[in-house]
C-alpha cells in the first residue's frame, strides 16, 4: 500500500529528449517533465501525445511517504452525531481522486462508501466546497462518506452495540477515478464516539427494571427521558448516550429479549414501564414533575400507550410509530388492548425476494380492530410525531394523523407532526446510513424499510434537532447544560 518513486537508470524517451542520468521523480512529476500531463482550468488533468518509452535498464522501486494528507476538523475524536470537515492536501492541481470510507462494526461487518472528486488549482480538496462527481453520491455533501455507507453483505443494518468504544472510520484517497481505485495517496483513521465527554453511564438493575441511565457531566438535576427501541429487543444505548450529551438524563430501557426479561412481546405489561418511570423520577439527578418519552417503531407505539395510561408523562416523541397496539396483547391494571389484525396475503415480494409489508396491518378504524386503537385522548402529554413518508414498515403518516384527530376530537392540544419526504422507517441520530432492508423479527424474514439515502440523511439531521428542541421546551432545561452542536 506504499507509494513509490520511480528510479530510471539509463532510460530515454523518444522523440524529443533523452534522459542519460539517474532521475528520481514521482509519477505525476515525470509526466509533467515530459509534457504528458496537462492541466486545464475546467477539467481534471489529462494525458496527451503518449510517446514511446524505451527502457535501457530495469526499473527499481524506492518507497516513499504518501504524498497526500487527509485532515479533519475538528481534529481528533468527536461524537457520531457531529459533522466533520474533511480536506485533502498535497495533490496535483486539478488531480482526479477517489475518496473511500470504510467501517467495521463490532461483529466485523464491513460498510463502505466512495466518491470521486477533483482537486482545485492549488492541489487541495475540501469536501465542504467541492462537489462529488460520482460514486455513492453526487453533489456537495460534506458528510456523504458517512451517511452513504453501505454493507458489503446485503440485509445488514449499522448499529452501535457498545457505546463505550468508538467506531473507527478509515478514510483513504486514491489516484484517479477508476472503479477499483488507483494508487493509494493518503489515509487517515477517524474515531467517532457515542459516549460524549464527561457523560456518565450507570447500569440500572432495580426491581424488574433493566436499563442504562446516561447523565450529563455537569451538576443536575436534569430533564429525564425514557428511550425505547423496536421489536428487535435488547438494550440499544447509542441514542440515549448521544442525547445525554445535550443536557438530558436519558434512560435506555429494555423491555424484552434481554437478560431475565420476556423473550417476546406476546404480552406486554405497562406496570413494568410504570416502575421504570418511577425509578427515573426518584433519581436525585432527575428533575420532575414529569418525564419525557422517546421511541421508534414498536418503541414509539409503546410510548403512546405509556403516555395514555400512566401519569407523569410530560412530553412524548414518537418516530414512525403505530397508533394501534401491534404484535401482542397490552395489559394495564385489568385493561387490555388486543393486537391489531393482520393479513399476510397482502405481503408483496420485490424482485430481490425481500418482503414489502406496508399493507399487511388491518385498519384500526374498522370493525373489531378498533379495539386496538391506543386511547391517546387520555394522555396529558405533549406529542411530537416524526414521520418518514416513505416508511414501508407501516403507514406512519396515516397513524400520526389519526392520533391527531383523536386528540383534537377530545379537546386536547393538536400534536406537532413533522413529515419527511423520501425518508424511510429507521430515522436514527445524524449520519447513520440508511438501512434499505434487513430482518424483521416479528415477520421472520427480511423486509424493505423504505427511504432514499440523501433525503433520509437530511431527515435524520433535522429530526435530531427537532426532538431536542421539543424536549427542552416541554421538560425545561437547566442552565449550563451542553447545547446542541448541530
Amino acid at each position: 500500500t506504499s507509494d513509490y518513486f520511480l528510479t530510471f537508470v539509463g532510460s530515454s524517451i523518444d522523440p524529443t529528449s533523452e534522459i542519460r542520468h539517474k532521475m528520481v521523480a514521482s509519477y505525476l512529476a515525470l509526466l509533467r517533465a515530459t509534457r504528458l500531463y496537462q492541466v486545464g482550468h475546467t477539467s481534471c488533468g489529462r494525458l496527451v501525445g503518449l510517446p514511446k518509452l524505451r527502457t535501457a535498464n530495469p526499473i527499481s522501486w524506492t518507497p516513499f511517504r504518501m504524498a497526500a494528507t487527509v485532515t479533519l476538523e475538528p481534529a481528533g475524536r468527536c461524537c457520531w452525531d457531529e459533522p466533520v470537515r474533511i480536506a485533502v492536501r498535497g495533490l496535483a492541481p486539478e488531480q482526479p481522486v477517489t475518496l473511500r470510507a470504510s467501517l467495521r462494526d463490532e461483529k466485523g461487518a464491513l460498510f463502505r462508501a466512495h466518491a470521486r472528486y477533483c482537486a482545485d488549482t492549488d492541489g487541495q480538496l475540501d469536501l465542504a466546497r467541492a462537489p462529488a462527481l460520482g460514486g455513492s453520491f453526487v453533489g456537495l455533501e460534506p458528510m456523504g462518506l458517512f451517511w452513504a455507507l453501505e454493507p458489503e453483505k446485503p440485509l445488514l443494518r449499522l448499529v452501535k452495540r457498545d457505546v463505550q468504544t468508538p467506531f473507527a472510520v478509515e478514510l483513504e484517497v486514491f489516484d484517479g477515478h477508476e472503479p477499483e481505485g488507483g494508487r493509494l495517496l493518503g489515509r487517515a483513521v477517524h474515531e467517532r464516539d457515542f459516549l460524549p465527554p464527561g457523560v456518565r453511564r450507570e447500569p440500572v438493575r432495580a426491581g424488574r427494571v433493566r436499563a442504562t441511565l446516561f447523565l450529563p457531566p455537569e451538576p443536575g438535576p436534569f430533564p429525564g427521558i425514557v428511550d425505547l427501541f423496536g421489536a428487535g429487543g435488547g438494550l440499544p444505548e447509542y441514542r440515549a448516550s448521544l442525547l445525554a450529551g445535550k443536557g438530558f438524563a436519558v434512560m435506555a430501557l429494555a423491555y424484552h429479549n434481554y437478560e431475565d426479561l420476556p423473550k417476546g412481546i406476546e404480552n406486554v405489561h405497562l406496570e413494568y414501564f410504570e416502575e421504570a418511570v418511577n425509578y427515573l423520577l426518584s433519581h436525585p439527578q432527575v428533575k420532575g414533575p414529569g418525564v419525557g418519552l422517546l421511541g421508534i417503531s414498536k418503541g414509539g407505539e409503546l410510548c403512546l400507550s405509556v403516555a395514555s395510561f400512566l401519569k407523569s408523562i410530560t412530553a412524548t416523541v414518537v418516530i414512525n410509530a403505530s397508533v394501534a397496539n401491534i404484535g401482542g396483547t397490552l395489559h394495564y391494571k385489568g385493561e387490555t388492548l388486543p393486537p391489531l389484525g393482520t393479513n399476510p396475503s397482502r405481503i408483496k415480494v420485490t424482485k430481490d425476494g425481500v418482503a414489502d409489508i406496508l399493507h399487511v396491518l388491518n385498519s384500526p378504524l374498522e370493525g373489531p380492530d378498533q379495539k386496538s386503537f391506543i386511547p391517546v385522548e387520555r394522555a396529558e402529554s405533549a406529542f411530537l410525531f416524526l414521520v418518514g413518508q416513505d416508511d414501508h414498515n407501516w403507514k406512519s403518516e396515516f397513524y400520526a394523523n389519526e392520533a391527531s384527530k383523536r386528540l383534537q376530537a377530545h379537546g386536547k392540544e393538536k400534536p406537532q407532526i413533522i413529515c419527511y419526504p423520501r425518508a424511510g422507517h429507521y430515522i436514527e441520530p445524524p449520519y447513520f446510513p440508511l438501512c434499505r432492508a434487513s430482518l424483521h423479527v416479528l415477520v421472520g424474514r427480511p423486509v424493505i424499510w423504505g427511504g432514499e439515502p440523501r433525503a433520509h440523511a437530511m431527515a435524520q439531521v433535522d429530526a435530531w434537532q427537532q426532538l431536542q428542541t421539543f424536549f427542552h421546551k416541554h421538560l425545561g432545561r437547566e442552565k449550563g447544560t451542553i447545547p446542541t452542536k448541530l
